[in-house]
């Protein structure tokens, strides 16, 4: 049976030092997985249970890319974040097993525009709109799990303009990889193709037009992402 349209491609990133892509089917980001980021933003950082926001796979953009700076907002964030790219279906994983079902690791942004974000938690209303936007996901080649393990500790920082904004250890994280996905596999199942956005340390901020970003998180690799100089359209 043929489709009324043309299908969409299918969003892919590299996979570092092969000539094969990998297929997205979903994104995942962890919300406030690090004590400071959750203070910073408010939050009391106790160990409560994970939740969970969504981007569509299509709002990828590879590292190296000059973005337009997006529409609807004038307090765009940054968010560097190690992203988990899963390789082995499951459900109801146990944790002891989970990074079994991890093909690789990557460098990610989830980037933000805050004040959506900030209007639709006033209203109670889904963050969607300030999290899952056009070119809201800026990601590096992923680097396949069988070259460098599964990394746990290790620096993970970003700069704007070549100053430190972010900083922070992936040991940090609250709740770590093979917890995260032990919880999230409860409550959906998990397929090849599928993104974690792991949670970003503290220091988040505000990005203007013209700004370069570049990101790090040790042995997984570096991002590069400017966006174009010149004004953005606000929110009607």
């Amino acid at each position: 049976m043929a489709y009324a349209i043309d299908p969409p491609p299918i969003p892919a990133i590299p996979v570092a030092g092969t000539d094969t892509l990998f297929p997205v089917r979903r994104i995942w980001c962890v919300g406030r997985n690090y004590a400071e980021h959750a203070r910073e933003m408010g939050h009391d950082p106790n160990r409560e249970p994970p939740f969970f926001f969504a981007k569509p796979a299509d709002a990828i953009v590879l590292s190296g890319a000059t973005i337009p700076f997006p529409v609807a907002t004038e307090d765009l964030h940054h968010e560097i974040e190690l992203v988990v790219a899963i390789g082995k279906a499951g459900a109801g994983i146990d944790e002891a097993r989970a990074l079994d079902h991890v093909f690789g690791y990557a460098v990610g942004l989830d980037m933000t525009r805050r004040d959506r974000q900030a209007e639709a938690k006033k209203l109670q209303r889904p963050w969607e709109i300030g999290k899952a936007f056009d070119q809201s996901c800026p990601i590096t080649p992923i680097m396949p799990a069988s070259r460098i393990g599964h990394p746990a500790r290790g620096a993970i920082w970003l700069k704007v303009n070549g100053t430190i904004r972010q900083q922070g250890d992936l040991a940090q994280q609250i709740w770590s990889v093979p917890e995260t996905i032990a919880h999230l596999s409860r409550l959906v199942a998990l397929a090849p193709g599928d993104l974690i956005m792991t949670g970003t340390p503290a220091g988040v901020g505000a990005v203007k037009p013209g700004d370069r970003l570049e990101g790090h998180v040790d042995g997984v690799g570096d991002l590069t992402v400017s966006y174009a100089a010149g004004q953005a359209r606000a929110a009607a």
